[in-house]
Parts: C-alpha cells; structure tokens; sequence
C-alpha cells in the first residue's frame, strides 16, 4: 500500500480542522489522522498551577520526535498507540489512540513544518491562513466552551506565549507549504483541489 501523508498547518483557530472534518466527509474510511496536539510533552512531575503556566506553542512543548517515529511505522504500514493529550488538565491522560494504517495518513498542528524530520515524511504540505482576529474569536469560543478555560486565562496565554510564537515560529514555517489555504475549509476552490488529489491517489492505489 503506498501511503500518501498530508501535513496541514497553520496558526490556533485558522480552520484546520474545519479543512479536515470536510475531507473526513469525502474519505473517512481511507484517512487516518494525527494530531501534533496530543504529542504535548508530560508534565506528571508538575503541578496543576506550574502547568498552567508552561510555554504550550514551542518547539520543545511537543515530543515530536515520537509523532515522527509514529508516521514513520504508518507508512510501513505498521499500527501505532499514540498519546492521548488532555488540555482540561495541561497533561497527557492515561489512555492511548489506535492509529491504523491507511492510504491517506493526514497530519495536522500548528508547528509541523517547524520540525524538518517530520515535514520530510510529507508527501503533501497545505498551510491554513487565516486573519489573526479571526482566529482569535475562534480560540477564544473553542477554549472557553471545550476546554473549560475563562476568557481572561485565554486571552492572557495568548498575549504571552500565543501570538509571539506564532510569529517567531508558525507564520515563518508557512514558506514549506506546496500550498496555502486562505480561510481553511471554507475554501472552496482549494477544498476541491485538494479531494481531486487524493481522489487520484486513492484511485491509483486501488
């Protein structure tokens, strides 16, 4: 089975998701997905207040490292347990997601191109951009109304540690992109690109 592996970026509330759950729709039973979030390093040793106050959107916030050992066994054709990341508490939970391998292996988190090894296991690099005010009402409603966060914790991460690493970080990784996305699922014309792409692959590999 030839894997085809699809890198989505872009910065928090951009429309990555929103990208992918339009793409699950068309070939649920043909993607595996993996998320850089739930590869968030374990911080058991620290305590729930010194958690909250790590640096979430560096580098060094992830073990991608393992994401990259993951992505190298899915495209051996080999299943992998992956982290599962619980942002309620800021640490990895107990329980672990089973990744099959499939034909179409898509990767998304803000940080993917950041990390070389793993932008090289990627046959398909799409960058979502979105305008910043935009993306910050979306972070705003998805933290506060799935996260259990207050809109003052929002906004204070944001301002610290959000947007200075998205400039120095996300925003620069955008020049590895084959293609940007302007507005992520709400993209038509990309959106169809893009199920033309994968259509072909999965249609070339039976």
């Amino acid at each position: 089975m030839e894997v085809l592996v699809i890198g989505i970026a872009g910065g928090t509330g951009s429309g990555k998701t929103t990208l992918m759950k339009n793409l699950m729709g068309r070939f649920g039973d043909e993607i595996t997905v993996m998320s850089h979030d739930n590869y968030y390093r374990a911080h058991d040793d620290l305590p729930y207040e010194q958690r909250c106050k790590l640096n979430y959107d560096e580098p060094a916030a992830f073990e991608t490292e393992l994401m990259v050992e993951h992505l190298h066994r899915l495209r051996q054709g080999q299943s992998v347990d992956c982290p599962v990341y619980d942002f309620t508490v800021h640490n990895r939970s107990s329980e672990v997601l089973h990744l099959e391998p499939k034909s179409v292996v898509m990767v998304e988190g803000i940080l993917i191109f950041q990390h070389k090894a793993l932008r090289d296991l990627m046959d398909i690099k799409i960058f979502v951009d979105t305008d910043a005010d935009i993306r910050l009402c979306r972070r705003i409603k998805r933290d506060v109304n799935k996260r259990g966060r207050t809109i003052e914790s929002v906004l204070t991460q944001y301002q610290q540690t959000v947007k200075p690493m998205h400039d120095q970080y996300v925003e620069p990784s955008k020049r590895f992109a084959d293609l940007v996305v302007l507005e992520g699922g709400k993209n038509l014309v990309a959106l169809d690109m893009i199920i033309n792409r994968l259509q072909r692959h999965l249609e070339e590999n039976g």
